[in-house]
């Protein structure tokens, strides 16, 4: 995939705990973890601007766009 979700990377740089990002966020820990693995399809932009806040971040420290290995050959 070429959006990557750098939440767990904010989340170390924060030294904040998925448990409380999730509760902060007012998500589920099951849609916590599907957003930091990167298998979600989706996200909100409240749920993104939820996450920016309780990490006091930008949309850019938690989504990057990397180029498929695929799209370069």
């Amino acid at each position: 995939m070429a959006i990557i979700v750098n939440v767990d990377v904010m989340l170390a740089k924060r030294k904040m705990s998925v448990t409380e990002l999730s509760e902060r966020v007012g998500i589920t820990m099951a849609n916590m973890s599907i957003l930091k693995t990167g298998k979600a399809k989706a996200v909100r932009f409240s749920t993104l601007e939820a996450i920016c806040e309780a990490l006091n971040c930008q949309p850019g420290d938690i989504l990057e766009y990397r180029p498929d290995e695929e799209t370069n050959k």
